[in-house]
């Protein structure tokens, strides 16, 4: 997953608000709410199903709750599995655009004596793409609500070795007690007031030293991992007093692990410790007194060539050496996940941290470690015919897209198989109260066994299917959704995009071509089966497709020569024309829909591109503070505009529905123009819109019964409160419709309405997926009644139709084409649909039985076509 955007000995009162001038607002204080949520209509937040689509780095599960298990991700916040709906709820929605940085959660710890109680170390980068110092975060409710610490340094959930751990532990015994494992030289640090307040343990001797890549000059890969993990032996202290031995984990690979007997008073490096490697994982069996060590010899998640497994003798001292043996492809790879089956504790688990062909091996072992089994393996007869032998069935019929473009079929020796086992596993855990439910983590997915005992069956087999259910792990940069049968279609990093006819279902990604990341999606605003998408195909060529059947085919562009990125692109409002302009290369159009491609004049390369809804021949494009259009459907821009708008910042603009030649344009920087504008005149000219600080998305959607315009949509800051805010009267109010609990982070990327179901909204984020905002207290309006009274602006519903009161009135019924009831009504596309009691105004566009005419003057009840010397020219 992708984004780019000193220890203080002192204990840190929680909530304990650090300065930093890149961001001044990045920690609120304990419990503070980021400020008073808006009065506003009741939205239910839900999400797009895709059903994971990212690295989940730990599968916690609490060892004395039955059935309590969380995952954590390394962009996308935390999960609880729901056991009734076996979906994972989010727990971190709440964090907000100013501390984007906490849906990266580096590691996270459940309390085995108090189990409603949950904590999470979260930040994003250490290096200088996150401006803010990291936190810890604690609930006593199961991780419905929380409160902060912060911590005076950086936290990295996204950043290399972010599958180690875990960091952050609570003492068994005395569950006031709480360690975490700090990066960057930072050390170990301590709480003894269940994480409310933390301090650096002095006496604990290794801050770790290693760093993945110090001579590549590149920050990322030039941070020291620091501590690791914690284990306790909890048999060397009774209940309420804090565990005498404790073992922790450095990033040292000569001195990988400390002891302390003493509650951590004083440490010491446990003797005969191997070296060389880095211990990933550290698993206690109390029954056996052992501690169990995978490792690798680098950070991972990406990365890992060579490692062992190791069994220590808690009591005794002693070291052996438990690798299993086996590399059936010849080569070696470290070792990252690790388990115990507290059931039975003689079973333990070790998964290979990478071997990426032709899959990754996962051991077991039912004699502690003394011989191993496979799930899968070479064997060869006397005559040296080999054969594929699997101790698994697996299934993605749920979740298609794990196919990754390719035809799903059975393992075979010496090929990758489709779907794989996985990648990147860093997280393998035992139910421990069921030795047959098994979790493990990928840079994708969960997959999960119910029936892992029969691995240990002559022939057994296991079966595995994704379980990431609720996990929404993906970054979106793009979305559109057509009116019609589609409901929406998106562009996102690592998995391309879906179209989504129904979005509480998983389908599979953009195949035929397959893309294996995305930056764009667009669809005609008058012909909505028409859709394009840029991004980077399994060839890692750099193209743009478009279909004309709602995505059932595709016809794929020539490669981009030269681009370093997919870049944007706009579908002409009849779907004909296409114009694309990907990064680093020359902008170009096609005027028969993508069937050919011809360079376009007069934008400059990494421009933005949007089309007009309704005019076909209208095209914008922006870059620099400068406002481009085309009035020949893309082949040449000109500025249409200077001055005023951003110069720097993102932007993100859309022409509105039904409306030809106005535009909506929002973004910025704090240090300039910043904000939202908009423009009747195809952007000759703009206005501000008042009330903004900021304002980063603006899309549309269907208009709120009786309203002559779409409902307008922007990721925004309005009157010091960030938010996502709705106009559904052109933006003359607007109102929050989401509130504190529901922030998902940054959420700058794109905005949509949906066309065909009012108060629907779609927020691409960046880590938590699409998310679906539905207005649960929409309602169709009350039909009219004779005695009633209505003010100018009711609306009511009479005969099947929508009607707006132009002024006062009560007891005449909607129909009367002079009356004081309008009818309004409005194609899917958007565009108003004549009505003889309507009023419309010079300009307005309408459709009547399919044809479009604009209004040359103010008229109402005069049918368009009816005169040659009446006020509508048709358009079509």
């Amino acid at each position: 997953m992708r984004f780019s955007r000193t220890a203080i000995g002192l204990a840190l009162a929680a909530g304990t608000v650090i300065p930093l001038a890149a961001a001044p607002a990045a920690f609120a204080a304990a419990g503070a709410a980021a400020g008073p949520p808006a009065a506003g209509p009741g939205y239910e937040w839900s999400n797009a199903a895709i059903s994971g689509g990212g690295y989940v780095p730990g599968i916690i599960y609490n060892p004395t709750e039955e059935g309590l298990v969380y995952a954590r991700t390394d962009i996308g916040g935390a999960y609880r599995l729901d056991r009734a709906t076996d979906e994972w709820v989010p727990l971190l929605d709440h964090v907000g655009w100013d501390d984007w940085n906490r849906l990266g959660v580096l590691s996270l710890a459940t309390d085995p004596v108090d189990t409603a109680k949950v904590y999470a170390a979260v930040g994003m980068y250490t290096n200088d793409w996150d401006p803010s110092n990291g936190a810890i975060l604690r609930s006593d409710d199961y991780g419905d609500t929380w409160q902060a610490s912060a911590l005076p340094f950086k936290v990295g959930g996204n950043m290399p070795g972010r599958g180690i751990g875990e960091r952050l532990q609570v003492d068994p015994n005395d569950n006031e007690v709480l360690y975490y494992g700090a990066e960057s030289g930072q050390g170990l640090w301590r709480s003894t007031d269940a994480g409310v307040t933390w301090s650096e343990v002095a006496s604990f001797p290794n801050a770790g030293d290693f760093v993945p890549d110090a001579g590549s000059g590149n920050s990322y890969l030039g941070q020291n991992l620091g501590v690791l993990w914690t284990a306790f032996d909890g048999a060397s202290a009774a209940a309420g007093e804090p565990t005498q031995t404790i073992f922790t984990a450095v990033a040292d690979t000569d001195d990988i692990l400390y002891r302390s007997d003493d509650a951590g008073a004083t440490w010491q490096p446990v003797a005969d410790a191997p070296t060389g490697f880095l211990p990933h994982h550290g698993v206690i069996d109390e029954t056996g007194r052992f501690l169990y060590l995978s490792t690798s010899n680098t950070s991972g998640p990406y990365d890992g060539s060579d490692g062992a497994v190791w069994r220590y003798g808690i009591d005794d001292g002693t070291w052996t050496d438990i690798t299993p043996a086996s590399r059936p492809v010849g080569v070696d790879f470290g070792f990252g996940g690790l388990t115990v089956d507290r059931t039975n504790p003689d079973t333990i688990m070790v998964a290979s941290q990478i071997q990426w062909w032709p899959d990754i091996l996962i051991f077991r072992s039912t004699d502690r470690g003394r011989t191993w089994t496979q799930i899968w393996d070479y064997a060869y007869d006397a005559s040296g015919n080999g054969s594929l032998l699997t101790r698994y069935d697996q299934s993605i019929d749920e979740v298609p897209w794990l196919a990754f473009g390719k035809q799903v079929g059975e393992p075979t020796m010496w090929s990758e198989p489709t779907p794989k086992l996985g990648w990147m596993v860093s997280a393998l855990e035992i139910d421990p109260f069921d030795s047959d439910e098994l979790m493990y983590g990928t840079g994708a997915t969960i997959y999960r066994s119910e029936d892992l005992t029969n691995w240990d069956a002559p022939g057994g087999v296991i079966h595995l299917a994704p379980a990431a259910g609720g996990i929404e792990e993906t970054a979106i940069q793009d979305l559109v959704a057509p009116a019609g049968d589609v409901d929406l279609v998106s562009a996102m990093l690592d998995l391309g995009g879906f179209v989504h006819d129904d979005l509480d279902t998983v389908v599979n990604t953009f195949q035929a071509p397959y893309f294996g990341g995305a930056t764009s999606v667009d669809a005609a605003g008058l012909a909505p089966e028409t859709i394009a998408r840029a991004g980077t195909d399994g060839t890692a060529a750099i193209v743009a497709a478009v279909s004309h059947d709602s995505g059932a085919t595709w016809t794929a562009s020539p490669a981009a020569a030269g681009a370093t990125g997919s870049g944007t692109l706009a579908v002409a409002a009849d779907g004909q024309g296409v114009v694309w302009a990907p990064a680093g290369a020359g902008v170009r159009h096609s005027a028969d829909g993508g069937a050919t491609w011809t360079a376009s004049t007069g934008l400059p390369d990494g421009a933005r591109v949007e089309a007009d809804r309704v005019d076909a021949d209208l095209v914008y494009g922006f870059a620099g503070g400068t406002f481009y259009r085309s009035t020949d459907a893309g082949a040449t821009f000109a500025a249409a505009t200077a001055g005023g708008l951003p110069v720097a910042g993102p932007v993100r603009f859309a022409g509105v529905p039904g409306a030809p030649g106005q535009v909506w344009l929002a973004g910025g920087e704090d240090d300039g123009p910043y904000g939202l504008w908009r423009s009747a005149d195809a952007g000759d000219t703009w206005t501000a819109v008042t009330g903004f600080d900021a304002a980063d998305t603006v899309g549309f959607g269907k208009a709120a019964p009786g309203a002559t315009s779409p409902a307008i949509y922007t990721a925004a800051e309005r009157d010091g409160v960030r938010g996502v805010w709705r106009s559904i009267d052109g933006g003359s109010t607007w109102t929050r419709i989401n509130d504190d609990e529901h922030q998902f982070g940054w959420i700058g990327a794109d905005i949509e309405g949906d066309p065909d179901v009012f108060g629907r909204v779609y927020v691409a984020t960046n880590g938590r997926g699409i998310v679906v905002g539905d207005d649960a207290d929409a309602s169709a309006p009350a039909a009219w009644a004779a005695k009633h009274d209505y003010p100018a602006g009711s609306v009511v519903t009479s005969g099947g139709a929508v009607w707006t009161a132009t002024w006062w009135t009560r007891n005449q019924k909607p129909g009367d084409v002079h009356g004081p009831w309008q009818e309004i009504a409005a194609t899917p596309t958007g565009v108003s649909v004549w009505t003889p009691t309507r009023i419309f105004e010079t300009g307005d566009v309408v459709d009547r039985d399919g044809v479009r005419w604009r209004a040359k003057w103010w008229t109402r009840g005069q049918e368009p076509g009816a005169s040659a010397w009446g006020p509508w020219e048709q358009l079509d």
